[in-house]
């Protein structure tokens, strides 16, 4: 099947429209051609709202991070953005809800598949980094401080969201040692 074809079929999915607040809004970005791959969580409300992978804080500090612009992020040529979740799950007692499994049961595989060009994954979030990195009870900063060891084709990230400014502010490190080298590898990649 053709990533076109594939495309239009995530696109058009309804497997758990019963289960979602807002309804069925698949949001993601794929090419073939692209080097970079997001794997992230799932759409907030906003991001929902617009249909644009990442269209929300979140998404202005992953470029920051990235030191790319929006112009670079959005070409899906360039960068893929697959989250574990495609539509919006909701919001519980303290965010969002987790993302919906039905995406990476049914779809997850035949994505990544078509993606053979991809030299670097940015692994963001728990839902994410248990399906990439395997399940485990390490805490995010034990996974994140260790990204030496998948480095240069996986990186472990913290969720770019605002609600980690205090882990931030607490791993000065990542920005002072991680931060650098990935815009590094994502200039080299995307060269």
């Amino acid at each position: 099947m053709s990533y076109m074809t594939l495309l239009a079929e995530v696109e058009s999915c309804v497997i758990c429209s019963e289960h979602l607040p807002l309804g069925p809004r698949p949001v993601l970005q794929l090419h073939p051609d692209a080097r970079i791959l997001i794997a992230g969580q799932a759409p907030g409300k906003k991001v929902h709202n617009t249909g644009i992978p990442f269209d929300d804080a979140s998404g202005n500090r992953l470029r920051e991070w990235m030191g790319i612009s929006k112009d670079v992020f959005y070409d899906a040529k360039q960068v893929a953005i697959l989250p574990m979740g495609f539509c919006y799950p909701g919001t519980g007692k303290s965010g969002d809800l987790p993302p919906r499994r039905e995406c990476e049961q049914h779809w997850r595989e035949q994505l990544l598949a078509q993606l053979s060009n991809v030299e670097i994954t940015l692994v963001l979030g728990k839902y994410a980094q248990d399906y990439h990195f395997g399940k485990s009870n390490s805490s995010l900063t034990k996974l994140v401080s260790s990204w030496k060891k998948y480095w240069p084709t996986m990186v472990p990230l913290p969720h770019p969201s605002p609600r980690n400014n205090i882990w931030l502010s607490k791993n000065p490190w990542f920005e002072k040692e991680l931060v650098p080298s990935l815009r590094t590898s994502i200039s080299t990649a995307l060269s």
